[in-house]
């Protein structure tokens, strides 16, 4: 039988899984209440199933798609890590869930009361004292970090209109500089895998408005040069941001405000406790130092003299509004719960944890795979797959194997200064037992690649669907289950 029957065409007239209360008006008078023009003619074509039909087809279909439930994901740079029910809970408690954004404040007050605390938690976590909740993802705070250099440097009288970026940087860096008029200065890494003070006191000039770095960085090394940089990049005037991106490696143990940063965006769908799988939704939060505050979107949560919280928009220095309203809510709630209830030991803990895990599995695959920076990485690392694509076998190969053993395949060809590229982050909530069976799993691939290679090249062989054209489906995206 056609497995699109099965799946999808249920539908059996006469059947129902439904019972309806009864309307208490004739059928004469429901319809004078419709007006004609909106009345159907023939009955909508709905389908006609039983109660435990509907929910098996939606609990088969839930199964088809992996996620951080089902399996292991580790998927580097995105942090796709278990994030707790209870912060989904709390974000959908009614008063929350419930508020319109254009409720008055004075209606509002234990809302706000939330967002100022989490903005004093952000700020003691990154060292900055100057905060904004209103950016609703990474790249969204990365353009506003951006806009407030332009700010800062256009009320100074200076024609600065280049930001220096690094080669191991996230792809949304260049974009965002890109948007706000800037163009890029790309700089290389040394070799060990980080950005040295001469390669950036070789391009500082009075053009340059800034540096954008994370850290640590893409290939999961901490930018150990930082208060150099800083100093050659102030001296000539310009600024630091850094991407956030990678803060849960450094909660409670390196604060970027305190070594020369001036701006950074947060992830607080990614650090701080947020599903955000399928591009969404998303909180970039941004935090600056006391002097580029001025420059925050309007309007900024503030207190006045007898403690009463309100909305400014008295800014005149302002880069302006963002976003429609004052961001994601939903995830502020979900990131307040999480640095609630873990305090600022745990926040510390998160932290050790992502950087013990990475380690240990590093540890565990870089005899089967080549390790590009062979040392002590933090949060994720970089392998790459150039031994096995000397077998036939490319890293893609490798990634879709491991559909296979149920686990979602690390980020591939990323970072691009690594040929063959695994980024790998297990995340701090990831067991020993986990990290040891993916390493198995890795290290099976790794001689499949030797011994039976069109295995590899094959896969995934029991996923739902099988291995695509991916240049075909790129360019001509089908969603349909069948054609």
């Amino acid at each position: 039988m056609d497995e699109r029957i099965l799946i999808y065409e249920k539908s059996v007239s006469g059947r129902k899984g439904y019972t309806l209360p009864e309307c208490g008006k004739a059928e004469g008078e429901i319809l004078a209440a419709i007006p004609e023009r909106f009345r159907r003619e023939n009955d909508a074509a709905l389908p006609e199933v039983s109660e435990p039909e509907v929910m098996r087809h939606f609990v088969r279909l839930s199964t088809k798609n992996h996620h951080i439930e089902s399996g292991f994901y580790p998927l580097g740079s995105c942090t796709m890590k278990y994030n707790p029910k209870h912060n989904d809970v709390a974000a959908g408690l009614k008063g929350f869930a419930s508020m319109h954004p254009m409720t008055p404040e004075a209606c509002v007050e234990g809302s706000m009361q939330l967002m100022w605390e989490l903005m004093q938690y952000l700020g003691e976590i990154s060292g900055f004292p100057g905060m904004s909740l209103q950016p609703v993802a990474g790249a969204h705070g990365e353009f506003c970090g951006l806009l407030i250099m332009r700010a800062y440097h256009d009320e100074k009288g200076e024609g600065r209109n280049k930001i220096i970026i690094p080669d191991s940087a996230h792809g949304t860096n260049p974009a965002s500089v890109t948007s706000v008029g800037y163009t890029t200065v790309q700089i290389n890494s040394n070799e060990n895998g980080i950005i040295s003070p001469d390669a950036v006191a070789e391009v500082m000039d009075n053009d340059i408005a800034g540096i954008m770095l994370t850290n640590p960085n893409t290939l999961g090394l901490f930018e150990s040069n930082i208060a150099e940089i800083a100093q050659i990049v102030h001296d000539k005037g310009g600024l630091l941001y850094m991407d956030g991106a990678n803060l849960n490696a450094n909660m409670g143990i390196f604060r970027p405000g305190d070594i020369g940063f001036d701006i950074m965006h947060f992830n607080l769908h990614k650090t701080f406790s947020t599903p955000h799988g399928g591009g969404g939704p998303g909180a970039g939060a941004v935090g600056v130092t006391e002097e580029l505050k001025k420059y925050l979107p309007l309007p900024l949560l503030e207190k006045n003299k007898s403690g009463k919280l309100f909305f400014d928009y008295d800014r005149p220095h302002s880069v302006g509004r963002l976003h429609s309203f004052n961001g994601n809510f939903a995830n502020m709630v979900r990131a307040y719960a999480y640095v609630r209830t873990l305090g600022g030991d745990g926040i510390r803990e998160v932290s050790e944890n992502a950087v013990l895990n990475a380690n240990y599995l590093k540890e565990l695959v870089k005899g089967d795979y080549e390790l590009p920076y062979d040392v002590h990485c933090m949060h994720e690392f970089v392998i790459s797959g150039s031994r096995q694509k000397k077998l036939g076998v490319r890293t893609a190969d490798i990634s879709k194997r491991l559909l296979d053993f149920g686990v979602h395949a690390p980020t591939n060809y990323f970072p691009l200064i690594v040929p063959e590229a695994m980024m790998i982050e297990p995340t701090e909530t990831e067991t020993r037992e986990t990290l040891e069976q993916f390493a198995v799993i890795m290290k099976q691939i790794a001689k499949e690649a030797e011994t039976e290679p069109e295995t590899v090249t094959s896969a995934p062989h029991d996923t739902p669907v099988r291995r695509l054209d991916e240049t075909i489906a790129a360019r001509t995206l089908d969603v349909n289950y069948v054609e």
